[in-house]
């Protein structure tokens, strides 16, 4: 009830309304004792006999300005309300700048609402904090642990292990997971570091394919994409980092068939063959750490994929569905007819 009612004074009319009814709560003793007055001033007049005409003129003038000091008053509310109002849109970045208060009431609450900014502000400066150090440890963390992971890559690339392609292949997994962890925080930094630029869509579509290849060939998937001369204005990072997150997923539950890449109508797609998604899930898929069914079988999926995809598409003002049957595969669509700068015909 009492969200109800801060929701419904938002509303103008709602706070004249709700300033009057205040105004009529305060003064109800006073007219109360007015009305008490009056109704033994008139009992007395009428045991001793006193003529009606001083006291209806006496009660004339005393009604009268009640009612003017109650105008006034109302008025005056109104005023201080509106102001109130108006602090109130700003409370949490001027909560330092309150007016005077008129009363020992209003002090305090202004006290109040001062020692909880201060205690606000503390707290985001704290937060800020954290996550700044805990950005920076990841960061750093990121990085170093490429050293080892490309030391295995050479490694590996010169053994003769029967294994080394499936280890190949797992140490490719490791480095996708690492880079999803520096994509994720970067989501949460308060700097923008977009760089936003024309691309060629051929591009990065084919870079995005280039570091998936081995995977393909790994799992025998075939992969359908037959060029595009479309240009885009974009954030080549986020961009790829985007288009990365959907052909993986592809890959991760698509056992055998094709994965198909294309562009056509302003609509760049990623359709696949594999498990497909339950219809229970798919309005989920894009939540933070939902797996869903897939993700449940044989534990594959961290949540994070999807939501990065998402966070990513919505950074870069580029609206994605999905589509999907069991059993028939999945198809993902990113529409970026805003964001081309020129097509031609199919390569």
């Amino acid at each position: 009830m009492i969200n109800k009612n801060k929701n419904n004074y938002k509303n103008k009319n709602s706070r004249k309304a709700a300033v009057l009814l205040d105004c009529l709560r305060q003064y109800r003793i006073t007219a109360g004792l007015f009305l008490l007055n009056t109704v033994l001033t008139y009992v007395i007049f009428r045991l001793y006999g006193i003529p009606m005409e001083p006291f209806c003129y006496a009660f004339a003038v005393t009604f009268f300005c009640m009612a003017a000091f109650f105008v006034v008053g109302v008025v005056k509310e109104q005023s201080k309300a509106a102001q109130r109002y108006q602090k109130l849109t700003g409370i949490l970045t001027q909560w330092n700048d309150l007016p005077e208060g008129k009363s020992l009431a209003e002090a305090d609450y202004q006290q109040m609402a001062e020692c909880l900014g201060a205690e606000k502000e503390r707290l985001v400066s704290a937060l800020s904090a954290e996550r700044k150090e805990t950005q920076d440890f990841y960061t750093a963390w990121v990085h170093q642990i490429k050293t080892p992971i490309a030391v295995m890559k050479l490694a590996l690339g010169s053994s003769e292990n029967p294994d080394r392609h499936a280890l190949g292949e797992e140490l490719f997994r490791i480095e996708q997971y690492t880079a999803m962890v520096l994509a994720y925080q970067r989501l949460g930094s308060d700097s923008n570091d977009l760089l936003i630029q024309e691309y060629a869509l051929d591009g990065l579509i084919r870079e995005v394919i280039r570091k998936f290849a081995s995977q393909f060939i790994y799992k025998k998937l075939r992969l359908e994409y037959s060029g595009t001369t479309v240009r885009i204005v974009t954030d080549k990072k986020w961009f790829v980092c985007m288009l990365e997150q959907l052909i993986s997923n592809a890959l991760k539950y698509t056992p055998s068939g094709t994965i198909t890449v294309s562009v056509q109508d302003g609509v760049l797609s990623v359709a696949d063959t594999g498990i497909g998604i339950a219809p229970e899930d798919l309005p989920r898929i894009f939540e933070k750490g939902y797996t869903g069914a897939n993700g449940r079988l044989g534990d594959k999926s961290s949540g994070l994929g999807l939501y990065l995809c998402a966070e990513a598409a919505a950074l870069l003002n580029i609206p994605i569905r999905a589509e999907s049957s069991p059993g028939e595969g999945s198809c993902f669509f990113l529409r970026m007819d805003e964001k081309i700068t020129s097509s031609g015909s199919v390569i």
